[in-house]
């Protein structure tokens, strides 16, 4: 009866949620036209309109490279380390070639030391004619109403958020002008919030009636920011969490076994034993040269990257990337490293002014941030409350988080019910959104990774941006904190009873008994997958 009871109330839950969800979705149609701005996520082609680079398709640029030529590479990269680096404990032709041979992977997609496009690559001719079109249309003449997707900014997204700033604005003023609109709203996500705060920056808020930032990194994401600021610490166990997400992503495919053998290996103190003995023989030798020579060979000549690091992190990035004043890289990529700094001091150092400002200029403000993933492992914020890129506590301008390994404690809960702020903390006990800059224009999402925009997160969005007045967490059915299920693509509220979602459990004993009792735990899953593997595999040679 109680399973019965339990399977009607989610049903229930379900669908009390859902209904509105679809339902706000076809009223979230505005009379104000909305400009959607999103990040990094579009193609790259080259002059001649082929793709040279995509996120999704990472991997096959270094498998489309021939097995010599990967061979060789490889060779360069490994001689100089053993021979001049290990041998000698001279490093600088290993960090030379090391430069070189990943920099010739991603030739095609990487800029100029000036942070430049130097190839003619760019964003699609097919985006260029769709905006040139939508710059002249009024999308709501034959339907009455403006979308969400009727007037999207599209851009190369590796540029300057500063340079990028002035295209939006000529776009916003277009589509003023193209509706007769006097005012515009905007939905950002991801880089793109980065591009909307350096057009606050430089042209203020007078054509913007309200913005929604989703998933936003303008307020540093650690995954950019701790990599080229020398942040490492690697965690054996964050390893395994992360392995869980992408296989539950299904950006990889490992069956349980190897997954199961992952968790030993950590459990037992292989992985983390490794880890120590690496960083103790060559992580001083290594870590500034090797952070220097993958930045510049990869994404770190890409400007836009560099508006997600950190407040606190970015003088070190710059002297871990370009080293000390006067260098040989600080005069080769002076160009670049003026537009850095140019954001550094127009944005970068105000953000929390310009989202404050955004309120105090009567223009509607909302943000959602996502969490229930695990951040790169192999930096300091690895047990980071997260959506795999940023922090919690970034992306909702300033909530207060547990770890993933606990929550809030209860005299820290106790207070702020005693303040009258319990109704800002989480079911799950992990999120304290009273602290946010706008807790009462903050929603977030839990089992939501970074790069799902799923169609609750775009609804709220929506409407906040384009509403007649500023709405809150108390004008929707939704809640503050919701439960997504990316397999069924539904939101549902947050409760005690389903906040549970992520693709791990993180237990981190802190007692010897504890540690026992986790590994043998982990030993007993293991040795089960390993007899149904046997089993799998006896069954099919006798079916032979």
């Amino acid at each position: 009866m109680k399973k019965f009871l339990s399977l009607l109330l989610i049903v229930f839950m379900t669908f009390s949620l859902t209904l509105p969800a679809y339902a706000g979705w076809s009223n979230s149609q505005s009379q104000i036209p909305v400009i959607l701005i999103s990040g990094d996520g579009d193609s790259i082609y080259d002059a001649q309109g082929n793709e040279v680079f995509r996120f999704s398709k990472i991997m096959s640029m270094f498998t489309s490279v021939e097995d010599g030529d990967l061979k060789q590479s490889v060779l360069n990269v490994i001689q100089p380390m053993l021979l001049e680096g290990l041998a000698k404990d001279d490093w600088d032709s290993f960090y030379e070639n090391l430069e070189k041979e990943i920099g010739e992977i991603f030739e095609k997609c990487r800029l100029d030391s000036n942070g430049e496009v130097s190839d003619g690559s760019g964003i699609s001719q097919q985006r260029k004619d769709y905006m040139a079109n939508a710059r002249v249309t009024d999308a709501r003449e034959g339907k009455g109403y403006y979308g969400l997707y009727d007037y999207r900014f599209w851009y190369d997204w590796r540029l300057d958020p500063m340079a990028i700033a002035d295209e939006f604005n000529a776009y916003i003023k277009d589509i003023k002008k193209a509706t007769g609109a006097p005012k515009v709203a905007i939905v950002a996500r991801c880089l793109g919030t980065s591009v909307v705060m350096a057009y606050i920056a430089k042209y203020g808020l007078d054509d913007i009636h309200g913005i929604g930032f989703n998933g936003t990194v303008a307020n540093g994401a650690e995954i950019l920011s701790e990599t080229i600021s020398g942040k490492f610490s690697v965690d054996g166990r964050a390893v395994s969490r992360l392995l869980k997400d992408v296989n539950a992503l299904g950006w990889v495919n490992l069956d349980s076994f190897i997954t199961s053998t992952i968790d030993l290996a950590v459990e037992s103190g292989i992985v983390d034993g490794a880890i120590d003995t690496i960083e103790a023989l060559l992580y001083e030798k290594l870590v500034v040269g090797m952070t220097s020579a993958l930045a510049l060979s990869t994404f770190y000549t890409w400007p836009s990257y560099w508006s997600a690091v950190t407040v606190e992190d970015y003088d070190t990035a710059i002297q871990y990337v370009f080293g000390s004043e006067g260098s040989e890289k600080r005069i080769q990529y002076a160009g670049l490293i003026k537009k850095l700094n140019n954001y550094h001091e127009t944005v970068r150092k105000n953000v929390p002014d310009l989202y404050r400002n955004i309120k105090q200029n009567g223009v509607n403000v909302g943000a959602i941030s996502k969490y229930g993933y695990q951040i790169v492992p192999i930096i300091e914020s690895n047990s980071a409350v997260a959506d795999q890129f940023a922090s919690v506590t970034r992306s909702s301008f300033g909530a207060t988080t547990s770890t993933v390994y606990d929550t809030l404690s209860d005299e820290y809960i106790a207070a702020r019910i005693a303040e009258g702020k319990g109704r800002y903390i989480s079911p799950d006990k992990q999120i304290d959104a009273s602290t946010c800059i706008y807790p009462d224009y903050t929603w977030f999402t839990k089992g939501s990774s970074h790069s799902n925009w799923s169609l609750c997160e775009n609804n709220i969005m929506h409407i906040v941006a384009t509403a007649d007045r500023q709405l809150t967490i108390d004008d929707f059915e939704y809640t503050q904190f919701m439960v997504y299920n990316s397999s069924t693509g539904l939101m549902v509220p947050m409760t005690e009873d389903n906040c549970n979602v992520t693709n791990w459990q993180a237990e981190k004993p802190d007692t010897l008994l504890g540690k026992i009792r986790q590994f043998i735990e982990t030993f007993k899953n293991w040795f089960n997958e390993l007899i149904a593997l046997l089993k799998a595999k006896i069954e099919a040679s006798s079916n032979k």
